[in-house]
This record gives structure tokens, C-alpha cells and sequence, in this order.
């Protein structure tokens, strides 16, 4: 199954699919789209990022377009809405759903919810509207589709947001805590210190520490750290580039120690790390 809606005057993109066809696999291989993975009818394994990922019946994961994916064509069950910047801008809705904020922060670990009864029905329901209007062809379909992407990730943000440590956090916490996530994002080939971070927000580094515990159990350091650790992964498995070139690439001018670091989080030295995964794959 592969329904798409597209938009040639605007770019903009919106795709159904359960990855089994060709065409839809191809899109696997573009850098530039969103994906909500739903596992509706049964468990499912997928690659993610060179790792396997267990995704349980009724849970639904959110990919950036940084999230390298591996999908069986021959799996069943799994719905898929794909999507690029250009039909839905996260940070242009940012103020009024938050999505960027709790969904899609970009980090090495996909945000994943876990549906319950009420919310399984309301994706039903929005599936089958995405379908209908998926198959219309007027002015409005465009308006129509993102209106029903904007409530499917509402109804996920205030999940999330019921889940969070503190799930009373402050608008302005939590918009200090998405201002930083977008910072890493994009310094931490450059920048790998909070303190460097604080700054950029005006905050001291303690400030930061006391916040983040109401989002998340990691630290600020730790975004951080995960960021680089799953950019040096990703480069290392879907890269030839040396040790070298990837330590330079990330902000590391000694080698030995991206590597140190590298195998302080990782368990082991980015070259064994790479031949291990090779030798599997």
C-alpha cells in the first residue's frame, strides 16, 4: 500500500504506506521525510540506526529524517504516515502543538508511545479519514490532510506529555528545553560542553541541571553526548570514512580521544564497533 498526496506548485508531501511495495521502500533510502510508525495489528522488528528495534503491538514510534530505517518488505501490520517539511513545518506549528518539543527532538533515541483503547480508536478513525481525503482531488485536500496529521500528533503530544517526570513542567521550561535540543542539534559537531550551550541561552549550567530532570532522567551533557554517539555510529555503518575523518567530522581534533570517548559510552573502540556490525549485517 502506498497512497500519497503531492503538491507540485509547493513541494510539499504526505505519504500512507505499510512499506511492503518497491516504491514505498525506495522512500526509505530519501533524507528528507518524517515518519509515525504504528504497529496496529501485531509486534514488529524493525532496523533502526543499525539497531534492532521492537516495536509492540499498539505502539508508535516517531522518526526524524536523521533516523536511518531498515523495514522486511515482507512485514504486516505496520501503518506509516510519511511526510516532509514542506506539507507540515514542526517548527512553523511548533507554538501550536509542540510536536518539536516532545516528538521529533532529533536525538538518538526515536520518542515512542504506547496506545490505550481511546487512542487506538481515534487512530483508526484518523486512518480511515486519511485514506478518504488521500483519494480526493480539489483545493482543500492539502488543508484537509494536514489537519488530520496536526491532531494525530496532539492526541500523541499529551501522551507524552502525561508521561514526562513532572508532567506539569512550565511552558517556559519546556521551551528552554526544546531551544537547547534544537542547539545540539545543530553545533554538536563543534560544540560538546553544556556550558557552551548555557551560554548561547543566556542560562548557567546549573540552571540547565535543575530543569531537565522535570523532562527527562538524562542530563543536559547526556543530550549531548548522545547526539555525537549516534552521529559517529550512523557514520561509521553507513560510511566509509576512516576513524579519523569521523573524528575530525565531530569536533574531536585527537583521534585518540573520539575514540576513548567513543568506547567509554559504547563498550568498545569505533573500529571494533564497525567490523562487529559489518560482520553481522
Amino acid at each position: 500500500m502506498k497512497l500519497e498526496y503531492s503538491s507540485i506548485k509547493d513541494n510539499d508531501r504526505l505519504i500512507i504506506t505499510d512499506f511492503v511495495c518497491e516504491p514505498a521502500q525506495e522512500m526509505l533510502k530519501e533524507k528528507n521525510l518524517y515518519k509515525i510508525l504504528w504497529s496496529k495489528d501485531q509486534e514488529l522488528n524493525l532496523m533502526i540506526d543499525g539497531y534492532e528495534f521492537e516495536l509492540c503491538k499498539n505502539e508508535v514510534i516517531f522518526c526524524t529524517p536523521l533516523n536511518v530505517m531498515e523495514i522486511p518488505k515482507e512485514i504486516e501490520g505496520l501503518y506509516s504516515f510519511v511526510f516532509n517539511k514542506e506539507f507540515f513545518c514542526l517548527q512553523t506549528h511548533d507554538h501550536q502543538v509542540s510536536c518539536n518539543g516532545f516528538l521529533f527532538f532529533g536525538s538518538s533515541q526515536p520518542q515512542r508511545i504506547k496506545l490505550k483503547e481511546k487512542e487506538i480508536k481515534h487512530f483508526d478513525h484518523l486512518l480511515e479519514n486519511f485514506k478518504e481525503d488521500i483519494a480526493l482531488k480539489d483545493h482543500l485536500q492539502g488543508e484537509m490532510l494536514r489537519s488530520l496529521l496536526k491532531r494525530m500528533l496532539i492526541i500523541s503530544t499529551r501522551m507524552i506529555k502525561n508521561e514526562l517526570p513532572q508532567p506539569e513542567i512550565t511552558n517556559s521550561h519546556m521551551n528552554t528545553i526544546r531551544e537547547y535540543n534544537l542547539l545540539v542539534e545543530k553545533h554538536f559537531r563543534e560544540l560538546h560542553h553544556v556550558k557552551d550551550y548555557a551560554n548561547l541561552l543566556f542560562k548557567s549550567p546549573k540552571t540547565l541541571s535543575n530543569i531537565f530532570p522535570k523532562y527527562s532522567e538524562k542530563s543536559p551533557i547526556e543530550f549531548i553526548n548522545d547526539r555525537i554517539l549516534l552521529e559517529a555510529k550512523r557514520l561509521l555503518l553507513y560510511s566509509d570514512k576512516s576513524v579519523e575523518e569521523i573524528s575530525i567530522e565531530l569536533g574531536y581534533k585527537d583521534g585518540g580521544h573520539f575514540s576513548k570517548f567513543f568506547k567509554k559510552h559504547e563498550g568498545k573502540t569505533p573500529t571494533v564497533f564497525r567490523k562487529s556490525k559489518r560482520t553481522i549485517q
